[in-house]
């Protein structure tokens, strides 16, 4: 690992720091490190030993190779080809803060989903009707929904050809908790 894979985990930690809703100097407190020096790797001015990202990882209820994968997926460039034929197709891959999906041709699984943070569903091409929270809605071309963290909501293509992307803030984010203020 070169100097700069091993700055880039600063932001992975401050992340996970975050996450679990702790301050620096709680971080501090937990791992023996000075709350600069967490500052100073959080913003990816120092380079952590290996002994120190083992402390970090330990007061971060982790490990240093969780930071590094979660590191590297925040740095990721990655081109996903065009498929072709009906389907559903990943549009981003991989365990990343997006999960994105392209659905093509006729899909109606008639099933309700609920998913726990925030959606958007963009008409590539086609129609599509969706209903959500009791309502009907009819989708066309161009035309975006958006729905919150926690609507219950199913849809169908209505249209050969349709297409349809899906983007949301994946699973495995907690989206749903306020920033502190």
């Amino acid at each position: 690992m070169d100097d700069k894979e091993a700055l880039r985990v600063g932001a992975a930690v401050r992340r996970r720091r975050r996450s679990l809703g702790l301050t620096l100097a709680a971080v501090a407190g937990r791992s023996g490190l000075s709350v600069p020096f967490l500052s100073q790797i959080e913003n990816e001015r120092a380079r952590p030993s290996t002994r120190s990202l083992e402390r970090v990882a330990d007061a971060l209820e982790t490990t240093p190779a969780q930071l590094h994968a979660a590191a590297d997926s925040a740095r990721t460039v990655d081109v996903v080809r065009a498929a072709l034929g009906p389907g559903v197709r990943r549009v981003v891959r991989g365990g990343h803060q997006l999960n994105a999906k392209e659905f093509a041709g006729e899909q109606d699984t008639g099933r309700e989903y609920q998913h726990r943070n925030d959606e958007v569903m963009y008409i590539a091409d086609g129609a599509a009707e969706v209903e959500a929270e009791g309502r009907a809605y009819r989708l066309e071309r161009g035309d975006t929904l958006y729905l919150s963290g926690g609507v219950r909501h199913r849809w169908r293509a209505t249209e050969p050809g349709t297409r349809i992307l899906v983007v949301a803030v994946a699973e495995h984010i907690d989206a749903t908790i306020d920033p502190p203020r």
